[in-house]
């Protein structure tokens, strides 16, 4: 498949799973799949700078963010074909733009900035911090959480875009999931 920013054009639902990291996103984003039966896009970043991480010991620089936007939307439009009526996405290029802002003084690649808001998305599911912080090799803001968040709801609402606050407990926030995929699909 040609590598690009672009989304195939679909009439598949599409609903994304967006915020700081460590607060349940592909925790639900599997649940979710599993409980439609359907397919879920994981985060490909993770496994980008997982493996830099492993072989240089090294983290995500502005160079890493158009291959791994260009690895995040290979990831969706394919599994896109193995959806049922729902796709389900771990992240999106939001995601990667807000983060490119926020770590790099505003700056973020324009090819990423354009996609991120021409890329359309049904519902949004905004996940709160109110988690415990898990640290891992990748996770770098345990005492920023709260000013993460900030700036994803800010794009959120900035781009207007529809989306549903998640916050409690994993169960609560798979209740409050269903629930508006369940009016979406009819």
């Amino acid at each position: 498949m040609e590598k690009t920013l672009e989304q195939i054009k679909t009439d598949c639902i599409k609903v994304v799973l967006y915020g700081p990291e460590s607060t349940g996103k592909s925790t639900l984003s599997k649940a979710l799949a599993e409980h439609y039966k359907t397919a879920f896009v994981p985060e490909y970043a993770r496994t980008y700078l997982q493996v830099k991480w492993d072989q240089h010991s090294a983290l995500c620089t502005k160079e890493d963010l158009e291959p791994i936007a260009m690895g995040q939307m290979q990831l969706e439009n394919e599994r896109l074909q193995s959806a049922n009526k729902l796709l389900i996405c771990d992240t999106d290029l939001l995601q990667t733009k807000v983060y490119s802002e926020v770590y790099y003084n505003g700056y973020c690649d324009p090819k990423i900035a354009y996609h991120a808001k021409r890329n359309s998305y049904n519902l949004y599911f905004l996940c709160a911090v109110d988690i415990p912080w898990v640290p891992d090799d990748l996770r770098d803001k345990p005492n920023e959480r709260g000013q993460m968040f900030s700036a994803f709801k800010n794009e959120l609402e900035k781009q207007n875009l529809p989306y549903v606050l998640l916050e409690g407990s994993h169960k609560n926030r798979m209740d409050i999931a269903t629930k508006h995929i369940d009016t979406l699909l009819g």
